[in-house]
């Protein structure tokens, strides 16, 4: 049973976050493909998309309430929360929607409970959403994408859309400049909210920073993605540097841990839960929202809490 707390303790200087489900909390986001949804008569499909969204919208409210009552302090939204959206196809605008603005005034009153309670909330595109990828197919689909994100991310007041760098291509110099030419060309919508992230298999801190510095889009450091792919940053400096990009804002991490152990055979697969020992030390006395990216979702995230409280 999920119950409201109006009046939350204080929350820690250090903020964990719990990305877009759960494992153990009946607390569902329905989602459907648009090969589904084009079976479908127009108006039916319509009607059906509105069903769902009308759920999810409910299901982001009883997650924000979950979080308060359990001083969880982010939230990562799902990328799927309004299903084919930009579909070229089975897309649609919420105008067209049954109740489409009923839909949208449910949305801001989760953004409103967000905000009264401190609740961060935050996007994290799929894969695919690659802002330097040389096929202008992939790149269009990519830019619809961080535009429908945006557009939910300003009905909840989410701050953040993080992606990677994307792919090299070759060429990672030539990969980088068209990320900021690309980051550089974007609406302030999006622009406003955009982070980068370092990845696992092609770009580090050392390679983003620059890129962030220039642009002003912050670094969102995932910690576990650089001990997998190592620039000859320490976490301490990649920490201290990631921090300055967020510009006065509060600072926006990664953590997990490897499902087999860092001598593992792939070090880069996601544990259920945190190792105490992976949470960096340089990052304790932090003011930092730290994203917990692991499969047992609140579980983890509340036993690293748990871990956190009782070592001061």
């Amino acid at each position: 049973m999920i119950t409201e707390c109006i009046n939350p303790p204080q929350r820690p200087r250090l903020r964990l976050g719990l990305c877009c489900q759960f494992a153990h909390e009946p607390i569902k986001f329905r989602t459907t493909t648009a090969t589904a949804m084009l079976r479908l008569a127009r108006a039916e499909r319509l009607a059906r998309l509105a069903e769902i969204c009308r759920h999810n919208a409910e299901a982001l409210m009883a997650s924000l309430k979950f979080c308060t009552t359990n001083q969880i302090g982010a939230f990562r939204i799902n990328s799927h929360i309004l299903p084919s959206k930009t579909h070229p196809e089975a897309g649609y605008e919420m105008a067209e929607l049954p109740s489409g603005s009923e839909i949208i005034r449910r949305f801001r009153e989760c953004g409103a409970f967000a905000r009264e309670r401190d609740v961060r909330l935050s996007f994290h595109p799929d894969q695919f959403v690659v802002l330097n990828s040389p096929n202008d197919q992939t790149l269009a689909h990519s830019l619809a994408e961080l535009d429908y994100q945006a557009e939910v991310a300003e009905w909840v007041g989410a701050d953040s859309i993080n992606i990677h760098g994307g792919g090299a291509y070759g060429d990672k110099s030539t990969a980088l400049r068209a990320l900021r030419r690309n980051i550089e060309r974007l609406p302030a919508q999006v622009r406003l909210r955009l982070t980068l992230e370092n990845d696992d298999k092609v770009y580090t801190p050392r390679d983003l920073l620059p890129i962030c510095e220039a642009t002003k889009v912050p670094l969102v450091y995932d910690v576990h993605h650089h001990r997998c792919l190592p620039d000859g940053l320490s976490v301490e400096e990649a920490t201290a540097r990631a921090m300055t990009t967020w510009q006065g804002r509060e600072p926006l991490f990664h953590l997990s841990s490897p499902l087999e152990g860092w001598d593992g055979p792939k070090p880069q697969r996601h544990h259920d839960y945190i190792a105490p020992s992976d949470f960096p030390t340089a990052w304790k006395s932090r003011v930092l929202t730290i994203e917990v990216e692991a499969k047992a979702k609140e579980l983890a995230v509340l036993k690293l809490l748990a871990h956190l409280r009782a070592d001061g």
